[in-house]
């Protein structure tokens, strides 16, 4: 089935899939009418990572007061809203369980239809809020935390596996890496802040060889790397560590770019974009940026507030299943291994 509307469609969306409890308000999937973010990053600090149990209740007490304020920056009331939107996986599982529980409830509630989302499906839709002119087909370069894919995008909810990692993915590999290194959570952002400062050439790490041209794997790397630090220690010498932290970045962006284009190129893809919390990686971004420009192909990224979780990008890739009618029953349940493709 396939909604007509003459008129925007306006979707309230709230994002709880790890350390963030957001919501937002989006129109017709492009126009973000107000984007609340409440980061719990301080009540993990402590803990050097995300504390399932934590997060759990920390998104408990936060739902409501995104979900108001997310109202109120926007103007409106919940009479104004026409869907409501959550994320369902992956993540977390009580994260996950909180968010559901609480869009299940206003939807009841309110009698409006509630759209899942694929937190992964999400990110590459946040490309939509900085560029509304972007339209598939793209081909999209996914890197967070949890996930580093390649992902066709022939047309909107429809994805196509490219290439993905069969260990670590490059956010987990730079948050190991930080730890390594001493550097407090969250580590991503302090390795490639530090690493503007360093030599990139100082220490030279291991391009691994995957069995799908357009795979990654970035295991080897991290333990290369850090065998690498605790000979320095064994030895007495003192960490070069911004020298390390840029050595480790161009490691691991050297492999997401050497992927990236080919599989582009190869697909027939006209244009690339990125997603993930990884997406905000300096480094990656002016990469990205030549290799496109000497390809010839246009690079669209999100802006870096839309690289985080968030829930504007929730309900940017809830308002093309909503036109096709995809709701969920108030049986919906959290499913933390979701998967993009073959889920």
């Amino acid at each position: 089935m396939t909604i007509s509307t003459g008129k925007p469609v306006r979707i309230l969306a709230l994002e709880s899939s790890c350390d963030e409890t957001a919501a937002a308000i989006v129109e017709d999937g492009r126009r973000v009418l107000s984007d609340v973010v409440f980061s719990q990053i301080d009540l993990h600090a402590l803990y050097g990572g995300v504390v399932p149990e934590i997060a759990s209740r920390a998104h408990v007490e936060a739902c409501d007061r995104v979900i108001d304020q997310a109202l109120r920056e926007a103007g409106l009331t919940f009479g104004d809203i026409d869907a409501l939107a959550v994320t369902y996986g992956p993540g977390l599982v009580g994260a996950l369980l909180t968010g559901v529980s609480c869009m299940k409830g206003l939807s009841y509630a309110l009698g409006k239809p509630l759209i899942p989302v694929n937190h992964i499906e999400g990110h590459i839709a946040a490309n939509f809020l900085t560029h509304p002119e972007l339209e598939p087909p793209f081909l999209c370069l996914v890197v967070s935390g949890g996930h580093s894919h390649l992902v066709n995008v022939p047309d909107h909810t429809v994805y196509e596996l490219i290439g993905q990692t069969f260990d670590d993915a490059a956010g987990e590999a730079f948050d190991k890496a930080a730890r390594v290194l001493g550097l407090p959570y969250p580590g991503g952002p302090r390795i490639d802040a530090l690493a503007e400062e360093g030599d990139p050439g100082y220490l030279k790490l291991p391009e691994p060889h995957t069995e799908g041209r357009f795979d990654y794997s970035f295991s080897g790397v991290k333990t290369a790397f850090l065998n690498a630090v605790n000979k320095l220690e064994m030895q007495g010498q003192p960490l070069p560590k911004a020298d390390l932290a840029a050595s480790f970045r161009r490691a691991v962006v050297d492999q997401l770019v050497s992927r990236a284009i080919p599989a582009a190129m190869e697909s027939g893809a006209a244009k690339i974009a990125l997603a993930g919390g990884v997406s905000a990686n300096r480094e990656l971004r002016r990469r990205m940026t030549e290799a496109c420009a000497k390809a010839g192909l246009p690079l669209y990224m999100p802006e870096l507030r839309y690289c985080g979780d968030n829930g504007a990008m929730i309900a940017s890739a809830a308002y093309w299943r909503y036109l096709k009618g995809e709701t969920a029953p108030l049986t919906l349940n959290a499913v933390p291994g979701l998967r993009l493709v073959g889920s």
